[in-house]
């Protein structure tokens, strides 16, 4: 359900709205292109000025609006396959992290992104509005979107913090004024291995007056489940045919003596299991003060909703998993934006601002845990004089979690032009985050029999939710995390001559992290208020952690000749550190967890080049790049050193890659493109921390040494003057590691395989109808995507199997 609250009310009721005739120009030379054999034109605001991407001397990639319908992207997995430098890992729709050019470490599991996960270090914007979340970055269907534009390397002085590795901005389609448009798609598609899809999106464009119009996009997208739950036994009893080893500590506490309870899932077993929805709207308005000044104000709400999980484990079968706990998520946000644009004589003015409200609930079988927790005997047996346990209980455990985002962001900057060969953009931005989060785990199936109370906050601490939780709750998180910042940024570019420019950028920030709130113990008999406080526990304070740093960046750009560009990059990325739950646990053996885990450090070089070649047919775009990578932010779970998760600036890096891309329209009817990545990553120095990384020399995990794709689409015109069109398409990745911490890489059983997949379409337009026929993954490949242990048990994150769909649209204007 839509949650809406009153300041994004209110502020959606007093602005009515903004943007430019970009849009319209943009979809005017994708018109004419279509009838020539020169490529389509793209304009950009990756320098937060408007400009044509081959004329901007920064590293951009963009899919149009165009390319989105073409390759079928609706969410965040679709995309990711066709920008050739970016991947992703995660478990699932709005549980993944993406990055950027090799810069990549495994992620977090999201039953602690909110409690203990560190900031990504790529930055996701809606527009203007930054929406980068820990572990949990914003899933926006791909609706009524003017592009997908992403930035590579470090964009730390125009868009700041999380920019380390790069930037992706979703840039919906604004009102037009004077015109009337509206069109829907709708669709369904099949899998062989799963259930039936559908899909209807639509959008209506008003023009209101002279001068205002509105604009609506809607969507109601679902998808269909893959994997099925098996029916199944999970037992702690090392006689039993099902059992699942654990920690050597725990298994030296049971005997044969010992009575065992197993658990089984059967009430939950469902085949196809993992189908997942999107469902949202985005209401725009734009106002045009006076031939000046426009106002702009948009307000965006999804649904987002997924049962199941969307990796399965081989050792149970292709596409099988035994869960014992439900799976189960709601994601639901409200983003309201404004923006007030306009000059000032020869000085162009733009203050925007946004509120975002999310919420997520979700429920994930933890049963796993089982095979490794240092405390499973306690949490699930009784004990004996002896101290040996006498009867275990269902060891079925599970986590319910709750997270609540907010996040104000300003941004005043204005753009001036010095003379002919001399202009500045400049400005300030301010953010207010704060991510409250309530992680309760259910360890107990039986909490009266093994003698444990209600698990109440501790008294004095902070707390979210200040009452005693259920009673199968052993454990829980109860935390708020803020950071707000304060930033001043520049970007002065000189034009030597009509073919050399210099460009000089910087950023001054000041930012404040806080975190408080407490983890609490269940205890036995009574409760002990066993736990950790925020404010004071293992050199914990109630004073926030303070971090400012200016940021530069250089860029020399030479115009070869109007349609050849080179530039070279010098810049700087930085993410903000953070608080350990787990500070001052270890040993001196082990090492201690630091308290504080700091910024990581990224400095970037690169040479880039930007082409139109044979009459404007053929546009071949590239970067090559060097990057160092240093006191990388490192999550880790290690029970020798602490028994909650920690994060540590545990090694440096460095990154020597290629990624390029081109599109060719070589006759009339037939356009071939594709894209290619190349990273050579490795660990140049490890120690500094005392999680145990993979040895220096070895790759950073989640990105592939070589990555690349290629699409080929022939259009013709049948007898009857049907327009008609074919497409064929290919991704390739390489081989990579799962993670960085060498005893995940050994229990994934080393690195996850290559892999290729292949998509088709064919479809016909007349007027304003248009249908394509498509088929996805047409081997039926089984990607590996993500091999985790995040459960506890290995898992693999695949692709969605074979699927067949059928879309049609239509357009009224």
């Amino acid at each position: 359900m839509f949650k809406y609250n009153k300041l994004s009310s209110a502020i959606f009721i007093a602005l009515a709205a903004s943007s430019s005739a970009v849009a319209q120009e943009q979809e005017t030379q994708q018109e004419e292109a279509e009838t020539s054999k020169q490529i389509e034109t793209i304009n950009v605001t990756a320098t937060k000025r408007t400009t044509n991407i081959q004329q901007t001397p920064t590293a951009v990639q963009a899919l149009s609006s165009r390319d989105l319908k073409e390759q079928n992207i609706g969410n965040f997995d679709d995309y990711a396959q066709y920008v050739p430098n970016v991947t992703s890992s995660g478990r699932g729709p709005g549980q993944n992290d993406v990055f950027i050019r090799g810069m990549s470490i495994q992620p977090i599991t999201v039953m602690l992104s909110g409690a203990q996960g560190t900031m990504p270090n790529v930055a996701l914007y809606v527009d203007e509005q930054p929406v980068t979340a820990p572990g949990r970055n914003l899933d926006v269907y791909a609706t009524d979107l003017q592009r997908i534009e992403v930035l590579p390397g470090p964009q730390g002085t125009l868009f700041g913090a999380s920019s380390q590795a790069g930037t992706i901005r979703y840039i919906t389609k604004k009102p037009v004024i004077g015109a009337f448009e509206a069109g829907f798609t709708t669709g369904f598609e099949t899998m062989a291995e799963g259930e039936m899809s559908s899909s209807a999106e639509g959008y209506i464009n008003i023009p209101v007056t002279d001068d205002l119009a509105v604009r609506g996009a809607f969507y109601n997208v679902n998808r269909g489940g893959y994997i099925d739950n098996v029916a199944g036994e999970f037992s702690i009893d090392p006689n039993n045919p099902n059992y699942r080893p654990m920690d050597p500590s725990m298994e030296a506490l049971v005997d044969d003596g010992t009575e065992f309870t197993s658990a089984f899932n059967t009430p939950l077993a469902e085949d196809d299991f993992n189908d997942s929805y999107y469902k949202g709207f985005r209401l725009s308005a734009k106002y045009l003060i006076n031939s000046n000044w426009e106002l702009l104000v948009q307000h965006q709400a999804q649904d987002l909703g997924a049962d199941g999980v969307f990796d399965y484990d081989p050792d149970v079968g292709d596409l099988d998993v035994e869960r014992y706990y439900p799976d189960e998520l709601e994601d639901s946000f409200d983003l309201t934006t404004w923006t007030l644009d306009g000059r000032l004589g020869a000085l162009e003015v733009l203050y925007t601002g946004g509120y975002l409200n999310r919420e997520i609930e979700q429920s994930v079988d933890y049963t796993g845990y089982n095979t490794s927790g240092t405390f499973i005997v306690y949490y699930t047996c009784n004990y004996g004089d002896d101290g040996m346990a006498e009867n275990c209980v269902d060891p079925t455990k599970g986590f319910k979690g709750y997270q609540e985002h907010n996040r104000f962001t300003q941004e005043a900057r204005i753009n001036y032009d010095f003379t002919d060969n001399a202009r500045i953009t400049a400005g300030v931005f301010y953010d207010d985050f704060e991510i409250n989060t309530q992680d309760d785990y259910v360890y107990f199936s039986n909490p009266e029999e093994l003698g444990f109370v209600p698990n109440a906050p501790m008294e004095g601490v902070y707390a979210n939710n200040p009452n005693t939780r259920p009673p199968r709750v052993g454990f829980f998180n109860d935390i708020t995390r803020t950071e707000e910042q304060i930033a001043a940024f520049g970007e002065f570019t000189y034009d030597f001559t009509e073919q050399w420019a210099a460009t000089v950028g910087l950023r001054w920030y000041d930012m404040e992290s806080d975190f408080y709130g407490q983890s609490s113990f269940a205890s036995k008999g009574t409760d002990g208020d066993a736990g950790r406080d925020y404010n004071s526990t293992a050199g914990h304070t109630d004073e926030p952690l303070e971090q400012d740093d200016v940021i530069p960046k250089f860029t020399l750009s030479y115009q070869y000749t109007p349609n050849t560009l080179f530039f070279a990059t010098y810049s700087e990325g930085f993410r903000p550190g953070g608080f350990n739950r787990a500070g001052g646990q270890g040993t001196e053996e082990t090492g201690v967890v630091n308290t504080v885990y700091e910024s990581d450090e990224v400095v970037n070089y690169e040479f880039g080049w930007k082409s139109l070649m044979l009459d404007n047919s053929l546009r071949w775009n590239g970067n090559a790049y060097f990057v160092e990578w240093n006191d990388m932010q490192i999550t880790r779970l290690d029970t020798d050193i602490s028994i909650l998760t920690f994060v540590d600036n545990a090694a440096d890096s460095e990154i020597r890659g290629l990624e390029t891309d081109f599109t060719w329209r070589m006759t009339d009817n037939f356009t071939f493109s594709g894209a290619l990545s190349y990273n050579d990553t490795e660990l140049t120095r490890t120690g500094q921390g005392i999680v145990r990384t993979l040895p220096i020399g070895s790759e950073l995990p989640l990105t592939p040494k070589v990555q690349g794709n290629l699409r080929g689409r022939y259009t013709w015109t049948l007898e009857n003057n049907w327009d008609a069109f074919a497409q064929v398409g290919w991704i390739y990745a390489g081989e990579t590691y799962p993670s960085l911490v060498a005893a995940e890489v050994e229990q994934a059983g080393g690195k996850q395989d290559s892999y290729n997949i292949g998509n088709a379409s064919i479809g016909v337009m007349k007027d304003q109808w248009s249908a394509k026929l498509y088929i996805k993954n047409i081997t039926d490949e089984r990607a590996e995507l993500y091999t985790n242990t995040q459960d506890d048990i290995l898992r693999t994150t695949t692709n969605r199997p074979r699927s067949i769909g059928l879309s049609v649209s239509y357009s009224f204007y």
